[in-house]
């Protein structure tokens, strides 16, 4: 899915301890940094998690000192940018390359072919691919520096060039107009990217995409192995026994390598074929059925017919073990065979990277379990050991250094500067839960991040948000399995009960919700148009006030996430169990302050083992109570028959409260809820809205909202004043037992009614929100991408990380002793 960078400079700044210099020289020069990296644009060449995924990855194997390349394609247009018009998303191209690239070099000397249809022929010689159609892959770096030690890996990323020669037949007979214009028919492939996350396309520009950066890619490889191992790049009989140790792969591109081994360096099909095991490693990232690629065999045979022989032959030799093994069990092989035979013919490209490697993994403990007993069951059962989990992670030196200084520095206070490169040492936090300097500190940091947020907000949106409510925050791609339709029935009953008693104690909140839809998925884009429609409802109406905000974050990308995860206090993780492969996003937020209320889905679950279930808002079916429910049979409106708040939230939305210029407008959604609804909204609701609750309960009796300081006339003046947000108004009132006494002394006044039960504002009380917050942080640690990568370097591509540092380029190399990593010289 490409690689999801975002921008570069100030993350560069701080890979190469130069940010303070930098910030200093360009002061002088009377300018603003962060004006300056406000124009710099998002290299948004990736889709959702898995594209930032890869990015934090190359970010983690240059810190680590491993030497790795990242390959993907330089689309000249990536992910679009979403306009919400009339609350509508709608979609306008990514021209980030218009003021040009400042981070990248082409590399026009490292040029290769990749070929498109033709046909095979066959003589004694071997296979021979011909008549094909040339499009050459034109290389551009982009230096991807690791964390202050001087080492610097490339991202190499291929743009679509056609040759001169293209269509030159035209050209022979007179068109020679056409000829050039058909150029573009070979340079669409590095156009656009497919804005699909977690859905399969099977269209033939996405294959040729996929196939031309496979093709370009082990080329390269290839090249860079022959020239490092013998100085030379010629098509000569290499000695390829070595290829799988030193260039480890971790995308599958079987057939590929098989073909390049056997067509071009004529190595025995055996041969080719344990090597090419040994070389790729399989990590599944989905188990949803819809985004498993399975691509039509008619469209292989046309666009790479030599592919397609290859596949059959090695689905052949694959289908004659399993017979050897299982005789007689035919439903066996049907199930595992690469070919899928009903209906239109397919090529299932999971059993292909699984057949075609020598390791597989999922991304998070429970999704392995589940790729290892459901969805891959046949395959796990047959090489148990080729099984393996590898926990996602998230590069700290972005999503703490670069989008939460204050806390970054706050922590190093604490623990020193080593927890960036080395994350478990967040641990060390646990000795500082109970200091009240570091609690106030902590909660600080929060409210200025909300206070900064909440001026962007003001700006970008024309929407005043109390920066003491609770941020609750719900970013990411917007999906049905993510469940943002849940999160709307919990805001229309927040409303609904506002309505129903506004004099009740309420606490504010800020709902915040963000992602784009696939611009193809029409509930997606119904879900965001039903959100607009709720906010627009939600904060005009004067009886809410500012006890409830709802935002619809526009265009939500890398550079937004850096602004919003460090303002939020409630992060919304609520996929239905057993969809949400791991995610990262719940990994940024719990890292940088935000507590976490979501199901036991993906890597919330270790989020909970780490910091202890009780320090999150965990709520909902587990993946055995989905499995039984889908047993029994889903019956959505048993639950809306027993549920009045939520009947009367989907009766709003049905009858449209929401929509009253089109009351119709969202019959898709509600059909969908009662009908055809995967994974299970209204199944786990009621649990939602009760957890729901305990959030506000722990909110309310927590935060120090607004702390500042100043006098107040009772009783004494030593303490700082608070000021807290009660039945829609501010109150004022010295701290700990001043403040304590009053909230004892103001029952049944100030909107309450009488005799209403406020829990009393101890000191105690006052310190457990951010005493939990604490705990979060300080549990992060294994959710590092360096933890990751070592686990995937050790386990799966058998190299070593180095801390060695490189000396500066003004230092000579032989005036730094080289030392291995445990010390000793090397």
């Amino acid at each position: 899915r490409g690689f999801y960078m975002g921008r570069t400079l100030q993350n560069t700044m701080i890979n190469l301890g130069l940010q303070n210099a930098c910030d200093e020289a360009v002061y002088q020069l009377g300018l603003d940094m962060e004006e300056l990296e406000e124009i710099e644009e998002d290299a948004g060449l990736g889709n959702g998690g898995l594209g930032r995924l890869a990015a934090c990855f190359l970010d983690s194997m240059a810190t680590l000192g491993l030497a790795a390349y990242g390959y993907g394609i330089r689309y000249e247009y990536g992910i679009f940018n979403q306009k919400i018009r009339d609350g509508w998303q709608v979609e306008e191209a990514d021209d980030w390359l218009r003021h040009g690239n400042p981070w990248e070099k082409a590399r026009p000397e490292y040029m290769l072919p990749v070929h498109f249809y033709g046909r095979v022929e066959h003589s004694a010689t071997g296979a021979k691919w011909v008549d094909t159609q040339v499009v050459l892959a034109l290389p551009y770096d982009t230096p991807v520096p690791g964390y202050m030690n001087n080492t610097v890996n490339t991202m190499r990323l291929w743009s679509a060039r056609a040759p001169n020669d293209f269509n030159l037949r035209d050209f022979n007979v007179g068109d020679y107009i056409q000829a050039v214009l058909d150029r573009n028919l070979a340079e669409n492939i590095s156009r656009v990217l497919y804005p699909n996350d977690n859905f399969f396309e099977g269209k033939e520009l996405r294959l040729k995409q996929e196939y031309f950066v496979v093709a370009a890619t082990l080329q390269d490889i290839i090249r860079r192995f022959k020239a490092s191992k013998f100085g030379s790049t010629d098509s000569v009989r290499t000695v390829f026994d070595s290829f799988p140790d030193q260039v480890p792969a971790r995308v599958a591109l079987t057939p590929g390598l098989e073909g390049i081994f056997v067509d071009i360096e004529k190595l025995p099909w055996n041969k080719a074929w344990d090597i090419t095991k040994r070389t790729f490693a399989y990590t599944n990232h989905t188990v949803l059925p819809e985004a498993l690629e399975r691509w039509p065999v008619d469209l292989v045979e046309k666009l790479l017919p030599r592919h397609l022989q290859i596949i059959y032959e090695i689905n052949q030799r694959h289908l004659d073990h399993i017979a050897s093994l299982f005789p007689n069990d035919v439903d066996r092989l049907r199930r595992m065979s690469l070919i899928e035979e009903g209906g239109t013919k397919r090529i299932n490209m999971a059993h292909l990277c699984i057949v075609g490697s020598h390791a597989v993994n999922g991304v998070a403990k429970i999704h392995s379990e589940i790729v290892k007993t459901q969805v891959f069951e046949d395959f796990a059962a047959l090489e148990p050991e080729k099984f393996q989990n590898k926990t996602n992670g998230i590069t700290p030196r972005r999503w703490l250094l670069l989008c939460n200084p204050g806390l970054a520095e706050l922590i190093a206070e604490k623990i020193g500067e080593d927890y960036v490169r080395d994350l478990s040492q967040l641990t060390k936090l646990h000795e500082f839960v109970d200091d009240d300097l570091f609690i106030r500190e902590v909660a600080k940091v929060k409210q200025e991040n909300k206070v900064k947020f909440a001026l962007y907000l003001e700006k970008e949106y024309k929407v005043k948000i109390n920066p003491s409510s609770m941020f609750d925050v719900h970013v990411k791609r917007i999906h049905e399995y993510k469940r943002q339709l849940m999160n709307c029935l919990h805001i229309i009953t927040m409303y609904n009960r506002i309505r129903r008693d506004p004099a009740k104690v309420f606490v504010p909140r800020t709902v915040i919700i963000g992602g784009k839809a696939a611009p193809g998925y029409h509930m997606a884009k119904m879900i965001i148009k039903l959100i607009n429609a709720v906010a627009h409802v939600v904060n005009n109406d004067p009886v809410v006030g500012s006890k409830l905000k709802v935002i619809f974050l526009e265009n939500y990308r890398v550079s937004l996430a850096e602004k919003v995860i460090p303002a939020t206090d409630l992060s919304e993780q609520i996929s239905t169990a057993g969809t949400e492969a791991s995610g990262t996003g719940n990994m940024k937020f719990m890292l940088n302050g935000a507590l976490t209320i979501g199901t036991m889905d993906g890597a919330n679950v270790e989020m909970a083992e780490e910091a202890g279930e009780e320090n999150l808002f965990i709520f909902g079916m587990r993946v055995e109570d989905v499995t039984e429910l889908d047993r029994e049979g889903y019956n959505a409106q048993k639950y809306y028959d027993q549920l009045p708040e939520l009947k009367k939230a989907v009766d709003q939305i049905k009858s449209g409260f929401f929509s009253p210029k089109d009351p119709d407008l969202f019959k898709d959604v509600v059909n969908m809820l009662f009908h055809h609804d995967r994974f299970k909204v209204f199944a786990d609701y009621e649990a939602y809205v009760k957890c729901q609750e305990k959030v506000s309960e722990l909110y309310l009796v927590s935060t120090s909202l607004g702390m500042r300081p100043g006098t107040c006339d009772r009783a004494t003046t030593a303490h700082p004043r608070e000021r807290v947000w009660w039945g829609g108004s501010w109150l004022f009132c010295c701290r700990r037992s001043l403040l304590e006494s009053w909230s004892r002394s103001q029952r049944g006044t100030r909107g309450f009614k009488s005799g209403h039960s406020i829990p009393p504002l101890s000191l105690q009380n006052s310190k457990a929100w951010t005493k939990m917050v604490i705990r979060n942080i300080a549990a992060a640690g294994k959710f590092s991408s360096d933890r990751t990568i070592k686990e995937y370097a050790r386990d799966i591509w058998h190299v070593e990380p180095s801390d060695l540092k490189i000396p500066p380029p003004n230092e000579p190399r032989d005036a730094v002793e080289d030392k291995t990593p445990n010390g000793t010289a090397a």
